[in-house]
């Protein structure tokens, strides 16, 4: 008998300054350069997110945060993540929109858990470790993607019931087939 194979589940914390990409055991990130803004901000973000996106059965993207002061870049920030989520609907690749509060709660067990927290989680859940620039993008992209893997049937680590109602709220996408 044969077992089947994990889904490929890519997390993405978007950003226009440094975009959180994690799969299963590993992490990076997508840094423009310097001064870049704009339209070829944005085309450089996407196609980076592309490259990594290929052949996934599922993308898990951290949703708006309606905090924290960035009312003056909202306008890039929302879309690029309207135009990550369509280079996901060209690849016929199912993507999950989790609010930020949802990520952290699934970390840390907290909807307002610290970028530390959900770091220091991490580390201790699932033995990576996110350090240096973007060490917090990272985080929180790998928690996105455990939180698919989860969803899908295959945690990655045992987590708590009270951390678990992060999944509760986040926007799943039908996906037949690809469970355990």
């Amino acid at each position: 008998m044969q077992s089947a194979a994990i889904p490929k589940v890519i997390g993405l914390d978007l950003s226009l300054t440094c975009t959180g990409v994690a799969g299963e055991g590993w992490t990076d990130t997508i840094r423009p350069r310097t001064g870049v803004r704009g339209h070829p901000r944005l085309a450089f973000i996407v196609d980076r997110v592309a490259d990594h996106i290929g052949g996934a059965d599922l993308v898990v993207i951290e949703g708006p945060s309606f905090g924290g002061g960035v009312a003056h870049r909202h306008e890039d920030l929302a879309g690029l993540r309207v135009m990550v989520r369509h280079a996901c609907w060209r690849r016929q690749i199912p993507y999950a929109v989790v609010p930020p509060s949802c990520r952290a709660l699934y970390a840390t067990g907290k909807g307002s858990g610290s970028k530390g927290a959900v770091r220091d989680a991490v580390r201790t859940r699932y033995g990576v470790a996110c350090d240096g620039p973007g060490r917090y993008d990272q985080a929180d992209a790998y928690v996105l993607l455990a939180m698919g893997l989860h969803h899908l049937g295959w945690p990655l680590a045992v987590v708590p019931d009270t951390h678990r109602r992060g999944l509760d709220g986040s926007q799943w996408p039908i996906l037949e087939g690809l469970a355990a």
